[in-house]
C-alpha cells in the first residue's frame, strides 16, 4: 500500500495469501490485482485458486467440524468475542483497507466496520441461546424433543459492496452456531476479508473452522456447489447468479440463503415531515454511493408534496461531493468500475430522453466518479425504474393516491426492501403492509441491524441474516421420540 494515503498502522493485515486448513497458501497462476477505484493504483494481489484448492478447503472444514461443534456455546461464544474485540482495536486499518479497495468514504467504511462487528458481538451472546422444545406426549410413557444441532460445512460468497460486513454476517452465525465455513469474498475487494481471517486466527479460531479463498468464482463456486459435503450456501449477489447457484445446488439438496438483487421503491406522501423525507431520500439512494442492493432505485412522491420536495431535495443533492474517499470533504466516492459508471450514464440518459428534468449533478465527474444526479418527471417505466441501478441517480416520479403508489412500488419482480415516509398512524399501517418486500423503513434510511433480520421475498431471495433468524438459517431441527419411559 502506498506510504501514506490510506496506509495502514499494522501492516501485517495487508495481505497477499489465502487461508486453507490453517495455513497461508498462495496460488501457482498469475496472481489478481486489487485496484483502488480512485486512484486506479494496485494495492495488492492474492492468489488465483481453483477448484481443487476449494475442494481441500471443504475438507478441511469437514474434519475440524467436529471438534468445534463439540464445543460448548459459551466457549464458541468467547472466541466471537475476542474476535469482536479484535475488529474494534483494528477499525482504522480496516477502514482504511475498505475505503482503498471498495472506495467508499471513509466515514463510511468506518461506519460498516461498526456495523459488521456488530454481527461478531450479537452471535458471540446469541450462540448460547439456541435453544430446544419438550413437546407434550400425544400418549403415556413417551418423551418428544426438538433439538437444534449445527447443518455443518457452510460455504460464504459475498459481494463488492460491503466486503466486511457481508462476511461477518455469515460467519458469525455459522460459527456461533458450530458450523465451519468455507468464504469466497468478491475478486474486486477480497483483501478486507483476508484481514478478517487473520484477526479471527487470532482469536482462536480453530486450523480448517475458516477457510478464506480467492480467484476463480466458476471453479470455487462449482466445487461448492458440486459439494455433497457442504450443506449450506450463502451468497450475496446478483438475481442472476443466485438463479445459477440455487439450480447447481438443487442435486445436494442444500440449504441455501440467498440475498439477491433489490429494486427498492420509496414512498413520500403528502402528509409527510418534508425535512424527514429529505434526509430519507438522501441516506437511502446516497449511502454507499448508490452501490447497495437496498438502496431506493425508485423515488415516489405524492402530488400535493412535490413540487416542495424536489425544490429542498434538489438543493440537498447539489450540495453533495463525489471525490475521494479519504478526503474528508466528499460525500460519496467512486463507483466500483467503469462497467458501473456506464449503467448509470445509461439510465440517466434513458429517463431524460422521455422527458425528465434534470435537477441537480448531471454526470461522469472523472475516473470512475459520478457527480449525485437527480432527474425530476421521470415516467414510470423508465430503465431506472425497471432496473436496479447501483449508483448515485436518483429519478423522482409523482402518483395520486395512495392505492396507486402502492402499485407503483409493487409493478417489480424484486422485493427487498422499501421505504416510505409519512405521518399519519393509519397511512404507515396500510402501506407497510401492502408493501410487497422483506424489508419496510418507514421515515428513514437507515434500516440494517445485526438484531434484525434482513432478506426479502420474490425474486430477491430466500432466508434471512441478522437477529436469531440468521442463527436459525445455520442450525437443523432434529426431532427425537423417546418410548418405554
Amino acid at each position: 500500500m502506498s506510504t501514506q494515503r490510506g496506509a495502514l498502522s499494522e501492516p501485517d493485515l495487508l495481505l497477499s495469501q489465502c487461508l486453507i486448513d490453517g495455513e497461508w497458501i498462495g496460488g501457482e497462476g498469475a496472481p489478481i490485482a486489487v485496484d483502488d477505484p480512485f486512484t486506479g493504483e494496485t494495492i495488492g494481489t492474492v492468489p488465483r485458486l481453483d477448484k481443487d484448492h476449494a475442494n481441500r478447503a471443504i475438507d478441511a472444514a469437514a474434519r475440524a467440524f467436529p471438534g468445534w461443534a463439540g464445543r460448548t456455546a459459551q466457549d464458541r461464544g468467547r472466541v466471537l468475542r475476542k474476535w469482536y474485540d479484535l475488529i474494534v482495536t483494528h477499525k482504522e486499518d480496516l477502514a482504511r483497507l475498505i475505503t482503498r479497495e471498495n472506495g467508499k468514504t471513509l466515514a463510511e467504511a468506518r461506519g460498516e466496520v461498526d456495523y459488521g462487528a456488530g454481527f461478531m458481538e450479537f452471535y458471540a451472546d446469541e450462540a448460547t441461546r439456541v435453544m430446544g422444545e419438550t413437546i407434550p406426549a400425544p400418549v403415556p410413557g413417551r418423551r418428544l424433543l426438538a433439538e437444534r444441532e449445527p447443518v455443518g460445512v457452510c460455504a460464504a460468497i459475498t459481494p463488492w459492496n460491503f466486503p466486511l460486513a457481508m462476511m461477518t454476517r455469515k460467519v458469525g452465525p455459522a460459527l456461533a452456531a458450530g458450523c465451519t465455513v468455507v468464504g469466497k469474498p468478491a475478486t474486486a475487494t477480497p483483501l478486507t476479508a483476508l484481514a478478517f481471517a487473520r484477526l479471527g486466527e487470532e482469536a482462536g479460531v480453530p486450523r480448517g473452522v475458516l477457510n478464506m479463498l480467492t480467484g476463480s468464482a466458476a471453479g470455487i463456486g462449482g466445487a461448492i456447489t458440486a459439494s455433497s459435503t457442504v450443506r449450506k450456501l450463502s451468497f450475496t449477489g446478483s438475481t442472476e447468479i443466485g438463479e445459477q447457484l440455487y439450480r447447481e445446488c438443487a442435486g445436494t439438496m442444500k440449504r441455501l440463503s440467498l440475498e439477491l438483487g433489490g429494486n427498492a421503491p420509496l414512498l413520500i406522501f403528502d402528509d409527510a415531515d418534508l425535512a424527514t423525507a429529505v434526509e430519507t431520500a438522501a441516506v437511502a439512494k446516497f449511502r454507499n454511493s448508490g452501490q447497495s442492493c437496498i438502496a431506493a432505485n425508485r423515488i415516489y412522491v405524492q402530488q400535493g408534496i412535490y413540487d416542495r420536495f424536489l425544490a429542498a431535495f434538489a438543493a440537498r443533492v447539489q450540495g453533495m461531493k463525489a471525490g475521494d474517499g479519504f478526503d474528508p470533504a466528499s460525500d460519496i466516492g467512486p463507483l466500483i468500475d467503469r462497467a458501473a459508471v456506464d449503467k448509470v450514464s445509461e439510465h440517466r440518459d434513458a429517463a431524460l430522453a422521455g422527458g425528465g428534468r434534470l435537477l441537480a449533478g448531471g454526470g461522469d465527474a472523472g475516473g470512475l466518479l459520478f457527480h449525485p444526479t437527480l432527474v425530476a418527471d421521470v415516467t414510470p417505466d423508465a430503465q431506472l425504474a425497471c432496473e436496479e441501478t447501483f449508483g448515485p441517480l436518483a429519478g423522482v416520479i409523482s402518483f395520486g393516491t395512495l392505492e396507486q403508489g402502492l402499485q407503483l412500488a409493487n409493478d417489480t419482480p424484486f422485493g427487498l426492501a422499501a421505504y416510505m415516509c409519512a405521518q399519519d398512524p393509519a397511512t404507515i399501517a396500510r402501506v407497510s403492509r401492502g408493501l410487497e418486500s422483506g424489508m419496510v423503513g418507514i421515515n428513514t434510511g437507515l434500516i440494517s441491524s445485526p438484531h434484525a433480520p434482513f432478506g426479502g421475498v420474490k425474486m430477491s431471495g430466500l432466508g434471512r441474516e441478522g437477529s436469531h433468524h440468521g442463527l436459525e438459517e445455520y442450525l437443523n431441527i432434529k426431532y427425537l421420540c423417546h418410548a418405554g419411559l
